[in-house]
């Protein structure tokens, strides 16, 4: 919790102010009660208008200015809490972009969206409440009884057994309600996960027939949320009464021993009616901490959750060794003995995998499903880092590469295509910052989208929905395409990004992708594409099993041949074809 609370440093200003006016607030509130028994006793017992006045002009006074401070008091605990707020979205955005996909496994996309919106907006609004009441409840009960022994030590003594008694039972519910309150955030993101899937899978489930087990699937979410959050507000309620009636029953002991006193002419009345004044004030102050025990354990959960984002270590960093000057300036590309494993899964995803790509060649990457074919492809870019080897570009190890500079010379179009809300231009735009609309149509020509863009409703300027859902595959494709032919890479990467292209469209793309002069990686399970390869690597099970061109490949490997004959038949009748 200490590294969330860090980010209040820059409100030490506000923050103070707030406190301060707390204070002004706090001084009223246990005055007001000491100034009514000063007017019963000086001007109500004698009779005497005169003193009356006088304290009750003195008690309307300080309750204007308590009025005021609490006033401005709002404003700065609303400006703090917002800027907290605003502060800790922005450091955890920032935090995440850092992230490698080995840091962000251990997140759920739900469980991150909740901690931006939910954990956050808990911990601004807590932090609201402990400016303008949490503060202020526990000093007026302490000040309250201090005032009480001021006035009456004799009445006041009940309050050293019941404060304790109080302090003890509201520190045994903090420790109770933040574990529950831990267990509430943890079903939010449950929920959160399964109307996110629902959503993103709608034209699947209603194609499949699925809803009433999507509706069963939320409603065990749900129901599990709502009872965990029933069982903790039930128990958060439940205090409440208990500590009002050790207040009530401390007030009823000041009222009968009060009178007693006043009776044999110990006390005076107005120290009687402020003594109960404070009592109620303490508990009032006391009823209070079922509202403040509630916001901190929620803000505690919070909390935690949050720095558990927060003191993540970035697992993929620049090296010691990298500089700004390096670059990618030619594309060769080399694996050099290379094995990765996935963090926390057992066994290798590539094993020993050693092959060389010259500049501006093409390589085909085949293999069956869970070959490592992907995986292959996130070690260029260091989306991960590998286990052992060495990958090279340009001769240079990656490691010599600044993150920056090594990606702003890949394009990698990833193997499920993703397009963000807004136009067409937007998205294509988003692969090179500053793109001109020429570079955004040339780039869209290229990728054999053009002319599909032009017959949209407003062209270029088309909305497109959350995720491309108005967009068909191959259309979602290729303008992925466009995104990473726009950046002119030196190194581009289709992780099985033209498998909704028909053969005659696949072979414009390649075609134009030959004009760009770059090191081209295709992830393929079509011989045609392979075929227009400068040379092909086949995978299995994470080793390489054979690289080289289509006809080396048909001579010297019987999978290879097994692939060929699956698509295209015999390898007689396939050699009369002509692509």
């Amino acid at each position: 919790m200490k590294h969330v609370l860090s980010f209040l440093k820059p409100y030490k200003i506000p923050i103070t102010v707030a406190y301060a006016l707390t204070l002004i607030e706090l001084m009223v509130e246990l005055l007001l009660p000491f100034f009514l028994g000063k007017m019963i006793n000086d001007g109500v017992a004698n009779q005497d208008m005169n003193n009356i006045i006088i304290w009750g002009s003195i008690m309307i006074a300080m309750a204007f200015v308590a009025f005021v401070a609490g006033i401005i008091n709002t404003f700065y605990a609303a400006h703090t809490g917002l800027g907290f707020a605003y502060d800790m979205r922005r450091e955890l955005f920032r935090k995440i972009q850092d992230f490698s996909f080995a840091n962000l496994n251990r997140f759920p996309t739900s469980g991150l969206v909740t901690r931006f919106s939910n954990d956050v907006r808990q911990l601004q609004n807590t932090i609201f409440m402990a400016l303008r009441i949490m503060a202020k409840a526990p000093l007026i009960a302490i000040g309250g009884v201090i005032m009480s022994f001021i006035v009456s030590p004799r009445l006041a003594l009940i309050f050293l057994v019941t404060v304790p008694l109080l302090i003890g039972f509201i520190l045994w519910v903090l420790k109770i309600a933040t574990r529950l309150f831990d267990r509430v955030q943890r079903n939010v993101d449950n929920v959160n996960q399964t109307m996110q899937e629902n959503l993103a899978g709608m034209r699947l489930i209603k194609a499949f027939l699925r809803r009433d087990h999507e509706e069963n699937r939320f409603r065990d979410a749900n129901e599990s949320l709502a009872n965990i959050m029933r069982k903790t507000f039930r128990f958060i309620e439940a205090s409440m009464p208990i500590l009002l009636f050790i207040m009530n029953m401390s007030l009823i002991f000041i009222i009968w021993y009060g009178n007693t006193l006043s009776i044999a002419g110990e006390t005076n009345t107005g120290d009687v009616v402020a003594i109960v004044n404070y009592a109620m004030r303490v508990a009032m102050a006391i009823s209070m901490f079922t509202f403040i025990i509630m916001g901190f354990s929620r803000a505690k959960a919070s909390a935690e959750r949050l720095e558990e984002v927060l003191r993540v270590k970035t697992d993929l960093i620049d090296t010691n060794d990298a500089h700004d000057k390096t670059t990618v300036k030619n594309g060769k590309i080399a694996f050099d003995n290379v094995s990765f494993a996935y963090p926390m899964m057992p066994g290798d995803a590539l094993q020993s995998i050693s092959f060389t790509v010259q500049p501006g060649e093409k390589l085909a990457v085949m293999g069956a499903t869970g070959s490592g074919k992907t995986s292959l492809f996130q070690l260029i870019p260091r989306l991960y880092d590998a286990r052992d080897g060495a990958i090279l570009i340009d001769d240079e190890p990656i490691q010599q590469y600044k993150l920056e500079n090594l990606r702003q010379g890949i394009g990698y179009v990833p193997q499920n295509p993703l397009l963000f809300t807004g136009t067409v231009t937007d998205n294509i735009a988003w692969g090179k910052e500053n793109a001109s609309q020429d570079d955004i149509v040339q780039a869209a020509k290229d990728a054999q989208i053009h002319d599909t863009i032009m017959d949209l409703p407003n062209g270029y300027n088309t909305k497109i929905g959350q995720k491309g859902v108005n967009l068909s595959g191959g259309q979602k494709q290729r303008i992925s395409i466009a995104r990473a032919l726009i950046r002119r890479p030196k190194i581009l990467m289709l992780d099985d990004s033209t498998s909704a292209l028909d053969l005659a469209t696949e072979a414009k793309l390649l075609e134009a992708i030959h004009q760009y002069n770059c090191t081209t990686l295709i992830i393929t399970q079509k011989i045609a594409t392979a075929m227009r390869t400068d040379q092909i690597l086949l995978l299995d099970y994470g080793r390489t099993l054979a690289m080289g061109t289509h006809d080396v490949l048909l001579e010297d490997s019987s999978l290879y041949r097994e692939i060929v004959a699956s698509q295209f038949g015999e390898e007689s009748t396939y050699a009369d074809q002509t692509l």
